[in-house]
């Protein structure tokens, strides 16, 4: 078994980069100074701004009325904080969330992530931090659904997720893909084989780690 290139790789190259679509998202943020600057960012960017709002509220309503690629919240606003807003784009499966706030403690973290938030950036925050942050985003909201249309059983999507994880850090760190180039390769073999997800990952924990 070679370190670099699990048993079953040889037809499965790592994908070339494609270039991206114009992607939609959602800005939330109370302090107009900020939004403006982070609406600017996005543009220059190649991001279309489909709604900016103010609160909580508002950010929940625009999103699912224009279900964006990405939605990029502030965590404190006022009439609802981010993070409650964040669970319940989440909870409906609306779009991925990334969370900005001006503290990165733990607690904030981990409920951020337990309201399904699947990024968060630190302010103040430079472009650099932004956009790799909402591409992570997506990515993760991607494979995430690739994962929940493969298996319906909540307890069965739990181990399912952190096995593919494990695989994901395995194909990085091995074949030095990126995130999403793993993920991409670990569903590809699975197509390819006519194999779950679960038993691609579970045959490259076994075989690279």
């Amino acid at each position: 078994m070679s370190e670099t290139t699990p048993e079953f790789s040889g037809e499965n190259a790592a994908p070339q980069p494609e270039e991206a679509p114009r992607r939609r998202v959602v800005v939330a943020e109370d302090e107009a100074l900020i939004r403006l600057d982070i609406v600017e960012i996005l543009k220059d960017r190649g991001f279309e701004v489909v709604a900016e709002a103010a609160n909580g509220e508002e950010a929940v309503a625009m999103a699912k009325e224009h279900e964006p690629d990405v939605v990029l919240m502030d965590v404190k606003m006022p009439k609802m904080d981010g993070i409650s807003a964040a669970e319940i784009i989440a909870n409906e499966r609306i779009a991925p969330v990334v969370l900005l706030t001006a503290f990165s403690q733990k607690e904030l973290v981990d409920r951020a992530t337990e309201a399904g938030a699947m990024a968060y950036v630190v302010k103040p925050f430079t472009e650099n931090d932004l956009i790799p942050s909402i591409e992570v985003a997506m990515s993760r909201y991607e494979q995430i659904k690739a994962l929940e249309s493969e298996v319906t059983d909540l307890k069965e999507q739990f181990e399912t997720r952190k096995l593919v994880e494990r695989a994901k850090s395995l194909l990085i760190s091995k074949m030095g893909l990126s995130e999403p180039e793993a993920f991409r390769w670990i569903q590809k073999t699975s197509m390819d084989r006519r194999l779950s997800m679960r038993e691609v990952a579970d045959t490259i924990v076994k075989q690279v780690s």
